[in-house]
């Protein structure tokens, strides 16, 4: 990676000789080497973990995130032991709690804290009197973003990411982008192959004694779960997460590009990296990760396509998310633009809820792994939440406790504003919106359903093709005026049997609500 600008913006001031230097380890900030944990000693610096009971009840998790927000804690800790580190371990109802009974053992300590994953907990540190410390596992810090965001809008990604690209010197020459052009989405938007594909498979990452003593005291103390038990998919450790890393590189970054938008029916990662989890963690970073990639790529065996989309992912849209959810105020959360009222579907905790042969499946890789890449993501679970009218809140919700690679910076602005487009507009410029040919094109789902993707009204219609117009027709006077919506409403005007289409649309929506469609 070239020269990085600002990533360290704050310079520890020296621990007064009459304090103890304590650094507080959340489960999601476990880097030991960046933020609070840089250049730290165990002869001057301790550590201090709470477990805070009302987060772990807080809601039902997927049983594999949980398991792995304790495990990765639990084998942190156990290393930061051997290391000669005093590691101070504190249970309370809540982290602020847990700091004010540290502190009431131990008042003279300065306690500090890499910069929290939500907004929620830096306000309880900054309550507290945590000094927060930059989170340089990302290659952009919230300033910089601040300062890029400026007073423009709309804050477009492609934008975002050729400054990236330019600060960062990453697949750069002389000024230009390698290849002579940013983007290569063009080429990398096939849709499964129909035949037989060797799709890499995944890692299996066998449990260690930490593991199984975390996994076994989650269910002696009946924490609420849902979901599959823990069963190798998901590395706990750094090592673990640097295994994953060289893999990908061997065995998915070449056909990465092509295939990150493909849907088959035969592989759940296809050639993802399944890094996500571990960058969210602090278990390997951003910049770790892109240099592999460059070096990977300068290597000659990779082509341009796959380096691109995949870097994209990393330094452009990961790091955009957190800039915008940082950027936005405490209520953006809260949003809901569309007025959408409807409660959580029943098919998001069971699949067997419904005949859609799409939903069924992704839901089920969710329940099975707590985790689907992008494309299944956004377009099966969100874009039926937005085209369903879902409660924004429930929906965001059910995200947070489902998916491995969850946090609040994640989930808020994927789901609140590309999702849902909750936000009205705030962050994306138009509704990510579609119907059952966009399934059918891009996966492998539709062989076999009960509904046809073709069809918009009666009985077999595909439940996302009438929801789609249906959600255009409910929608014009808020959505007409947006230049980006135009063909699609000239679309919709065009529909010699939109009575029909409405009447199925009800009748959708009523069986999905029952759980019966």
């Amino acid at each position: 990676m070239g020269p990085r600008l600002g990533i360290r913006e704050v310079l520890l001031r020296e621990v007064p000789s009459n304090m103890t230097d304590v650094v507080l380890l959340p489960y999601d900030r476990l880097s030991l080497r960046h933020g609070s944990m840089a250049g730290v000693h165990p002869e001057t610096t301790e550590i201090l973990v709470i477990e805070s009971e009302g987060m772990l009840r807080s809601r039902t998790w997927h049983a594999q995130r949980l398991f792995l927000l304790m495990s990765a804690a639990a084998h942190v800790e156990q290393e930061l032991r051997d290391s000669g580190f005093t590691v101070h371990t504190v249970s309370a109802d809540t982290m602020s709690a847990g700091i004010v009974q540290f502190r009431e053992v131990n008042p003279d300590s300065r306690i500090r804290c890499t910069e929290p994953s939500s907004r929620t907990s830096q306000k309880a540190l900054l309550d507290c009197g945590v000094e927060l410390v930059p989170d340089d596992t990302f290659v952009t810090s919230r300033a910089q973003f601040r300062d890029w965001a400026g007073d423009r809008r709309p804050l477009l990604m492609e934008t975002f990411y050729r400054w990236q690209r330019t600060r960062l010197n990453i697949l750069m020459d002389a000024g230009s982008p390698v290849g002579g052009t940013w983007n290569l989405d063009k080429e990398n938007r096939l849709p499964p192959p129909k035949g037989a594909h060797p799709w890499p498979a995944p890692l299996h990452h066998e449990p260690d004694e930490i593991d199984q003593r975390v996994w076994q005291s989650i269910l002696e103390r009946d924490l609420p779960i849902t979901g599959a038990a823990p069963n190798g998919t998901w590395a706990t450790t750094r090592a673990g997460a640097l295994r994953q890393l060289a893999y990908f590189l061997e065995s998915g970054l070449a056909d990465f590009g092509p295939y990150e938008d493909a849907m088959p029916a035969d592989s759940w990662s296809v050639n993802h990296s399944l890094l996500s989890p571990y960058l969210n963690l602090g278990l390997i970073t951003a910049e770790e990760v892109v240099d592999a990639v460059v070096t990977r790529f300068n290597a000659g065996d990779i082509p341009l396509a796959s380096a691109e989309g995949f870097i994209r992912q990393v330094i452009g849209w990961r790091e955009y998310v957190n800039g915008v959810y940082w950027l936005f105020d405490d209520d953006y959360r809260d949003s809901n633009a569309l007025q959408s009222t409807r409660p959580l579907l029943p098919l998001f905790e069971d699949p067997s809820c419904t005949q859609m042969a799409c939903a069924s499946s992704v839901v089920t890789d969710v329940l099975d792994r707590g985790w689907a890449h992008h494309i299944p993501r956004l377009m099966i679970l969100s874009n039926l939440a937005l085209i369903a009218g879902v409660k924004p809140d429930e929906f965001l919700s059910w995200m947070k406790a489902m998916f491995i690679d969850a946090a609040d910076w994640v989930m808020v602005p994927n789901v609140i504003g590309m999702g849902l487009h909750a936000d009205g507009g705030t962050m994306m410029t138009k509704p990510y919106a579609a119907g059952g040919a966009y399934v059918k094109r891009m996966g492998r789902f539709c062989k076999g359903c009960a509904y046809d993707p073709a069809k918009r009204s009666g009985d077999t219609a595909c439940p996302l093709t009438t929801l789609y117009w249906d959600f255009l027709d409910r929608n014009r006077d808020s959505l007409r005026g947006n230049h980006r919506m135009a063909q699609q409403f000239a679309g919709l005007d065009r529909l010699s049997d939109l009575d029909d289409v409405r009447t199925r649309a009800r009748m959708v929506l009523d069986g999905l609500s029952a759980g019966t469609i």
